[in-house]
């Protein structure tokens, strides 16, 4: 890790957090930094966690298209710890790691299958916008939330991405249900700011 983490790593305590500790380092030979800051909001830790192994388990798309997909969108948002993660698990899963490799650069590599760049690009597309949080931005919000309320609102945002990108990647459209209350309706977005870099 070349910088510091935002909120910094809580002391992992308590029987709980030695069998965390022994499991991580078991299955990864150390114990994540990722543990120690969320370790300030255990619920979240526990159910982001949850939802993780729920979707490992998930068996209707091939698991190296999935692994794929995941680093690049790693490899898009600038997640260096998921895209280094993710390729220690292909590795683990015995993967094919000449294109695992080549992932962040699958454009210019030719070790891509047709499908499998259509996979990559479909990735890719989905995450188009580019996390623009600031220092000043999260120190804010630290001040005023604290660690564990940061991080709660952390993961809701990242819910939110889940479930919102998913939803236009598929196409899912509203259903009128704001309509069928007899809700006013909803003020119209105005023009986004252009994004950073471009």
């Amino acid at each position: 890790m070349t910088g510091t983490t935002r909120i910094p790593a809580a002391e992992i305590t308590g029987f709980k957090g030695w069998l965390i500790k022994r499991f991580a380092r078991r299955t990864l030979g150390t114990v994540p930094t990722s543990i120690g800051v969320y370790w300030h909001h255990q619920q979240v830790l526990m159910d982001m966690a949850s939802v993780g192994k729920k979707v490992q388990k998930w068996d209707r798309c091939d698991e190296q298209l999935k692994s794929f997909a995941h680093m690049v969108v790693a490899s898009r948002v600038g997640c260096t710890w998921c895209l280094d993660f993710n390729y220690f698990e292909a590795h683990n899963k015995d993967l094919d790691m000449e294109k695992a490799r080549e992932v962040p650069r699958w454009r210019e590599s030719g070790v891509f299958s047709p499908l499998e760049r259509a996979v990559l690009e479909y990735a890719e597309a989905m995450t188009e916008t580019q996390p623009t949080v600031t220092d000043d931005l999260a120190e804010s919000l630290l001040s005023q939330l604290g660690e564990a309320g940061v991080l709660e609102l952390t993961a809701v945002v990242a819910f939110a991405n889940f479930t919102t990108r998913a939803n236009v990647a598929l196409g899912i459209e509203s259903d009128g249900f704001a309509d069928a209350c007899g809700l006013k309706p909803l003020a119209q977005p105005t023009t986004r700011p252009a994004a950073v870099g471009s």
